[in-house]
């Protein structure tokens, strides 16, 4: 509930739909889509987020661990979860109480949850993942003969998918992702060589199913595209030849004008005075800082739209204030409408420039915002 308007958040939930059947129809009917909603769905609302996603008939969200698992059946979300950064000791009872989908990759992994699922008398799928490249998460390829040894001796375990994840998707001429297909590929051949046939088989990601569709196998995991953005597709440190689907970013953040000030010329603005005014000045202060979420790197390099103009962000970013130059912008005032991220007067501010100011990537601004900006869904 907004109570002063200091600043907010809108999800619209009608540009989620709309991204997540653009997915679909890229990758076809053959190929389920297991849709991300970690990190609180992308700093959007998890909960929210994947009602609206099981509503428009995601059959699997993917989550990061048993802790978001829990929270999204504790909200009356009945469809398959993945959880995809696998599991801690303690866990495994949880899990096959919630019908939570696990991904496995460690031999106590297995060992564990097949005596939850022998106690509650269930058969729990699992997913078995493989590190073919990235060396972070997974298997190896010569560990896998003990894998297929262990869960052939598992009596309520079911070997139901099988994943990886790309390093470097979004480089279509990499040779790391090449290497990683095909140490996939033949991880894949080790399994069935154990009789062992995952009906889900997945390792693209939201580049990776923009633009390597011989990565899709039987499922996808588009995370950052769903919420209407992806990184650029390159090859040859160029930008590649490849149609972009046509998804909408699918978060404003907005605030407002807590106060408008005149500043005489050769006056310091803000902390440590990075910013001095060449001439007579007129500035805003907005009440958002990097408390909210707005990084600090913005300071002296961001903008924002007030009534339709770009203002630039001078003097440092603090904790709960921004301070704009507005100064050829007339008529700004107290309690005007300020646009973060999003559009307004035919010009926008997206995730994707906010990284470029900050060197880094738009998942980070995104879920970087605070449980201090309240979520308001469209």
């Amino acid at each position: 509930m907004i109570l002063d308007g200091r600043t907010w958040a809108e999800v619209s939930l009608a540009a989620l739909g709309a991204n997540f059947h653009a997915v679909r129809k890229h990758v076809g009917e053959n190929v389920a889509v297991c849709a991300v909603v970690k990190a609180d769905g992308y700093g959007h609302g998890a909960v929210e987020c994947a009602r609206a996603l099981e509503s428009e008939g995601a059959a699997w969200l993917g989550v990061t661990d048993a802790n978001e698992g829990v929270a999204l059946r504790g909200a009356g979300i009945g469809t398959r979860i993945l959880l995809m950064t696998g599991i801690w000791r303690g866990e495994e009872e949880g899990i096959a109480a919630q019908n939570l989908t696990p991904t496995v990759w460690e031999p106590w992994h297995i060992e564990r949850l097949e005596r939850a699922a022998a106690k509650r008398k269930v058969a729990l799928p699992v997913h078995l993942k493989l590190d073919t490249g990235m060396n972070r998460l997974g298997a190896s390829k010569e560990a896998l003969p003990r894998f297929c040894e262990k869960f052939a001796s598992c009596q309520h375990l079911q070997l139901e998918g099988v994943s990886t994840h790309f390093a470097s998707a979004e480089v279509l001429d990499a040779e790391d992702a090449k290497r990683q297909t095909k140490n996939f590929e033949e991880g894949l051949a080790v399994l069935h060589s154990y009789e062992f046939f995952p009906a889900l088989v997945h390792m693209a990601n939201s580049a990776a199913m923009s633009a390597r569709p011989e990565s899709w196998k039987t499922m996808v995991r588009p995370g950052i595209a769903l919420y209407g953005y992806s990184l650029p597709i390159v090859r040859g440190g160029q930008a590649a030849d490849t149609p972009p689907l046509p998804l909408r970013p699918v978060l404003s953040w907005k605030t407002r004008v807590l106060t408008v000030k005149e500043i005489a010329a050769g006056q310091a603005v803000g902390y440590m005075g990075t910013y001095v005014t060449e001439k007579r000045s007129r500035v805003a202060v907005l009440p958002v800082g990097y408390a909210d979420g707005y990084p600090r790197l913005l300071s002296n390099r961001g903008r924002v739209i007030v009534r339709g103009e770009y203002a630039p962000v001078v003097g440092r970013v603090s904790m709960d204030l921004t301070i704009v130059d507005v100064g050829h912008i007339p008529g700004v005032a107290v309690g005007d409408e300020v646009v973060l991220i999003g559009e307004s007067g035919g010009k926008s501010v997206d995730a994707v420039e906010l990284a470029r100011l900050c060197e880094t990537v738009p998942y980070e601004i995104l879920c970087g915002l605070s449980q201090r900006v309240p979520r308001v869904y469209l």
